[in-house]
């Protein structure tokens, strides 16, 4: 239920990961010239071709292939230093894309995308050699069969080259355009604004529960002062502190599947209208279950981290979550289940995200 990024440092890494290669698509990246004096020049083509015999059907949120949304279809870096992203990340319902959401390439074919990466931080890190790498983890649907949950998809890890590019002279942060010049920045109704004061119960519930069987058994022997530093920062950012929550599509990514997004930037947050077909968390104790996603302060929770604490997202499965190593630093927020004193779920929780930071 969340756009999937996992990037390239994450593949490459050594860590267990929920993506496998792919022996039937492959990606190639062509770049600018090599000295530019704007980060206005930073055209890239990247061209996705399918040469396996049947048709591949791939979920284009963060990655190379998402040439509408300013989601992260990149990975710079500069002198081994991530560059940072600064457009947008969001919290995504498979069950409501649609084929807006998809690129299907058949066999022996290939898709090409012409973007413009202004989508970073150059200037925090200054002139110099900066690596572009494309995001290539990509999730893939049955191209004939409608996408019912996220045990539909399959998930593919495709090799790609990488381009340097030496950047000097302008390399001042793009703020996004703002599309939706009459957005007003708040959620006026009480029934919007019930589930985002929700959020302060599960987090602090969450900032204090972390060392029992529960946290062991996704966490492992992993630290816990590492984990808590990402639930005490959610608790202390409550999004009543300052933080803009808009009812509004200022930046029009409501698009399909599409239910809340983040603006990196400015970790302000923007809820579209699918969050509000959500269920209250009362619903947690009538029949509602974990693993349906479709909780509104759930969502709101999952939505704050990524303003938080720079959160990322990897898989829509808990099957293929629960694959991911120990060693690397996983956050589950059904923290309303714990609210609620569900501690006897098993493993087939959802492991939501990654922190891409630690």
């Amino acid at each position: 239920m969340l756009t999937s990024l996992i990037t390239l440092s994450l593949a490459l890494s050594g860590f267990a990961s929920p993506y496998k290669r792919s022996t039937s698509l492959s990606v190639s990246l062509s770049g600018p010239a090599t000295n530019i004096t704007s980060i206005d020049a930073l055209k890239f083509t990247a061209t996705v071709s399918n040469t396996g015999s049947k048709a591949a059907k791939i979920l284009k949120y963060g990655t190379i292939l998402d040439d509408i949304l300013p989601t992260r279809s990149f990975t710079v870096t500069k002198d081994g230093e991530t560059v940072p992203f600064t457009g947008i990340k969001l919290t995504v319902s498979l069950e409501d894309i649609d084929d807006f959401g998809f690129a299907v390439i058949s066999p022996g074919q290939s898709v090409t995308v012409i973007m413009i990466s202004t989508l970073f931080d150059s200037a925090s890190v200054g002139p110099g050699t900066f690596t572009f790498a494309a995001v290539t983890s990509f999730q893939t649907a049955n191209p004939k069969a409608r996408l019912i949950d996220a045990a539909s998809l399959d998930h593919f890890s495709v090799s790609s080259s990488s381009v340097d590019a030496h950047i000097s002279g302008d390399l001042a942060k793009r703020d996004l355009p703002v599309l939706d010049a009459r957005a007003v920045d708040i959620c006026t109704s009480s029934s919007q604004k019930s589930f985002i004061d929700a959020t302060s119960i599960a987090s602090s519930y969450i900032a204090t529960n972390r060392a029992n069987s529960l946290y062991t058994a996704y966490y492992g022997v992993t630290s816990t002062s590492a984990i808590r530093v990402v639930f005490t920062t959610l608790q202390a950012n409550h999004p009543a502190e300052g933080r803009t929550l808009s009812c509004t599509d200022t930046f029009r990514a409501c698009s399909s599947g599409v239910i809340t997004y983040t603006v990196i930037s400015t970790t302000n947050m923007y809820f579209c209208i699918l969050l509000f077909s959500e269920v209250p968390s009362t619903n947690l104790c009538r029949g509602t279950s974990v693993a349906s996603r479709d909780v509104q302060v759930r969502t709101t929770l999952h939505e704050l981290t990524h303003a938080t604490s720079g959160t990322g997202d990897v898989i829509y499965s808990p099957v293929g979550g629960l694959k991911l190593s120990y060693t690397i630093f996983l956050i589950f927020e059904d923290s309303l289940t714990l609210i609620n004193r569900l501690l006897s779920l098993e493993r087939n929780k959802y492991i939501l995200f990654i922190v891409e930071s630690l």
